[in-house]
C-alpha cells in the first residue's frame, strides 16, 4: 500500500453506479412484488452491498482499511434495468471509491445470482464510478498570477556557517510541489530585531507569503514568535492549531512549537519549526489549503 501518512483527513464521499439487466418482464415482475424463490432480491442484495464496502480492504490488496461512516445503497427500475447506487462517506486520509464501486459491484452480483434460476438472460452490463469529493484536489485553488513568496531561515548556526540549512530548503521543496516559486530564500541569525526587521520590510517590499522556519521552540535563543507577534495586524490562530493538531498525531513533541501566523498588512506570515522533519510536517499540514487566502482577496479585488 502507498504511504498516507503525510495526508490530511478530510470528509471523502463517491457514488457508484451499476446496472443490472434482465431479458424479460416477468423477471422484473418478480423482483416487484418479492416472488424471486431465493427471497427478497433488492434487501438480500443490499445486505451484501453493506458487508462488500465495509470489506473492500480485505479483498483490494492496495486499499487501506478506513472508517466507513455511512453508506446507502438504493435502487431505480429503468424498463428492464435495475440502476444500483451505491453512496459511501468516511472522514479520512483516502478516499472511498473503490468501496462504493466494490459495494455496487456485489450488490449486482447478488441479485444476479439470485435471478440466474429463472432467468438465463439476466447480465450486469455496467458498473462505473459516478461522482467522487474530498481530498487534497478539491481544496487546491488556482490563482492568476504567481504568489510572491520568500523562505527565511532562523538559525545561528547556519548564519554563522557552521550548519547547513535543510529545513528552509524542505520548506521551498513543498512549495514547488504546489507551484509556488521561492521568489527569496535568505538565513539569518537568531537575532529578535533582525526578525522583525526581516518581517517588516519584506512586507513593505509587497512579498505576499513570507515563511520563517526556526526559533519556534524553546531554548533562549528561540525568539521568532515573539519578534513576529507584535507585527501581526490580524492574527489566525488557526493556522497553527492545524499544524500542531497535525503533528501531534505523529509525535508528541509537536505541542511544544510556539509558531504563530497572520497578516502583516497584506503579507501572511506563518512561522515553522526550525527541525528539517517539522518544517515539511507543517508544510503538508498547512498546503494547499493556505492557498485559498490568496484566492478569496484576488476574488475581493476583482469584485472591487
Amino acid at each position: 500500500m502507498i504511504n498516507i501518512t503525510h495526508k490530511v483527513s478530510s470528509l471523502r464521499t463517491a457514488i457508484a453506479i451499476a446496472r443490472l439487466t434482465v431479458s424479460r418482464q416477468e423477471t422484473m415482475d418478480a423482483i416487484r412484488n418479492k416472488q424471486v424463490p431465493k427471497g427478497d432480491v433488492f434487501e438480500f442484495a443490499r445486505a451484501a452491498g453493506l458487508l462488500a464496502v465495509k470489506k473492500t480492504s480485505d479483498v483490494i490488496p492496495d486499499c487501506h482499511p478506513l472508517p466507513v461512516e455511512y453508506t446507502g445503497i438504493s435502487y431505480q427500475l429503468e424498463n428492464l434495468t435495475v440502476v444500483i447506487a451505491v453512496e459511501v462517506h468516511t472522514i479520512y486520509k483516502t478516499g472511498v471509491e473503490v468501496e462504493a464501486m466494490h459495494g455496487a459491484a456485489i450488490t449486482a452480483l447478488t441479485m444476479y445470482d439470485m435471478l440466474k434460476p429463472i432467468d438465463k438472460g439476466v447480465e450486469i452490463t455496467d458498473i462505473s464510478l459516478q461522482q467522487k469529493k474530498g481530498g487534497k484536489s478539491d481544496f487546491r485553488d488556482t490563482l492568476s498570477t504567481p504568489l510572491r513568496c520568500a523562505v527565511i531561515v532562523c538559525s545561528d548556526s547556519v548564519a554563522a556557517g557552521s550548519k547547513q540549512d535543510k529545513a528552509g530548503k524542505a520548506v521551498m521543496e513543498k512549495l514547488q510541489q504546489h507551484y509556488i516559486s521561492t521568489e527569496l530564500y535568505k538565513i539569518i541569525p537568531d537575532e529578535f530585531s533582525t526578525i522583525q526587521a526581516t518581517a517588516a520590510e519584506l512586507s513593505q517590499a509587497g512579498f505576499q507569503l513570507v515563511l520563517f522556519a526556526g526559533g519556534t521552540g524553546l531554548s533562549p535563543r528561540d525568539v521568532t514568535p515573539e519578534a513576529i507577534s507584535p507585527l501581526l495586524d490580524r492574527g489566525i490562530p488557526g493556522i497553527m492549531e492545524a499544524a500542531r493538531s497535525y503533528g501531534q498525531q505523529r509525535t508528541p513533541y509537536a505541542m511544544l512549537s510556539r509558531g504563530v501566523a497572520g497578516f502583516i498588512k497584506q503579507t501572511l506570515v506563518i512561522t515553522l519549526p526550525g527541525s528539517t522533519r517539522g518544517a515539511a510536517e507543517t508544510m503538508d499540514a498547512l498546503f494547499p489549503y493556505i492557498i485559498h487566502l490568496f484566492r478569496v482577496a484576488e476574488g475581493m479585488r476583482h469584485e472591487g
